[in-house]
């Protein structure tokens, strides 16, 4: 098979840019069309590049460094593919598992219709906007990134998903895999499916709106996390978290020992199976299968424990 050295044929759409003066200058994109490449950094500081159906076959670095490039119907097998690069827009490709890593340290990322096969993406990345993007094998995926949006994505084997992330807007999602979004700050998240162990630990500011939270262990030494009609369940969510919200939620029969040295505000639309040793605050449910408030309990120690039909049952 022959691998083509770069050598593009120029398209006729343009970009149009402005430069500190506000005056436009015209940059006419080349076009790489129907052409493979491998080894290392083939188009490595290219700007202003059009790829349709190109393949990136073994290597690294393919486009290291570059600005400005659009990939349409691409397929990308080497490592690192895309790292510091500057606005590049993905769409209809496919990342094989050997295309690990391939997305780090890069700015102005639009990623559609995509299926990513490989692990370790998205690292140190600022303004990322992916739709209609699967991913499969996902863990340690999305760490340290800022400004993400989320449409319609679909993430499986995702442990340790979201590390130490901020500015992030999710719709119509789904996940499985552990210990995800931890340490993540101002993220709002609605219509999803999440199941994961230890989710939203130590995070800051984080709504949750209309989804299902599946996992043990949810939220603890959370700051200011607050769910709205979410269904929950899973052993002991929901503990040592700070300024906890509630609202119109509900849990399952497995979310025993709820809101452990939390302070919260929460009103409950279903039975709670148990509630052990809350701060303060004030818990609205159904009802209770046990209330536990012991030796234990830490001070204020002054959480209102009620039913919708009743006053107080414990303080």
């Amino acid at each position: 098979m022959r691998f083509l050295p770069f050598s593009p044929a120029k398209t006729g759409q343009p970009n149009v840019r402005r430069n500190k003066n506000k005056e436009q200058t015209i940059i006419t994109m080349e076009t790489i069309k129907n052409t493979e490449f491998e080894g290392e950094r083939p188009l490595f500081a290219s700007h202003d590049i059009r790829l349709d159906h190109v393949t990136i076959h073994a290597g690294e670095s393919a486009l290291k460094e570059c600005s400005d490039v659009k990939a349409n119907n691409c397929r990308f097998e080497g490592k690192y593919p895309f790292w510091h690069n500057d606005g590049f827009v993905v769409k209809n490709c496919l990342f094989t598992e050997g295309a690990r890593a391939a997305l780090w340290y890069s700015r102005g990322l639009e990623m559609s219709d995509t299926l990513v096969e490989a692990p370790k993406m998205f690292r140190e990345m600022d303004g990322i906007r992916l739709k209609n993007v699967r991913i499969p094998n996902a863990q340690e995926t999305l760490w340290m990134c800022r400004n993400v949006e989320l449409h319609q994505v679909e993430l499986e084997h995702a442990d340790y998903l979201f590390l130490h992330s901020e500015n992030i807007r999710i719709n119509h999602y789904r996940q499985q895999g552990n210990y995800s979004f931890q340490y993540c700050k101002n993220v709002e998240i609605r219509n999803a499916v999440i199941d994961s162990k230890d989710a939203f630990w130590n995070t800051e500011d984080v709504t949750v709106y209309d989804s299902e939270l599946t996992g043990e262990y949810l939220g603890w030494h959370s700051r200011r996390l607050r769910l709205v009609n979410c269904k929950i369940s899973g052993t002991q969510p929901l503990c040592y978290a700070h300024d906890l919200v509630l609202e119109n939620c509900t849990m399952a029969d497995d979310a025993d020992l709820a809101f452990e040295y939390s302070t919260v505000e929460a009103t409950i639309n279903s039975a709670v199976h148990s509630v052990k040793n809350p701060r303060s605050g004030h818990i609205t449910a159904l009802s209770y299968g046990e209330i536990i408030l012991d030796e234990h309990i830490k001070a204020p120690a002054d959480c209102v424990i009620t039913t919708f039909n009743t006053d107080k049952i414990a303080e």
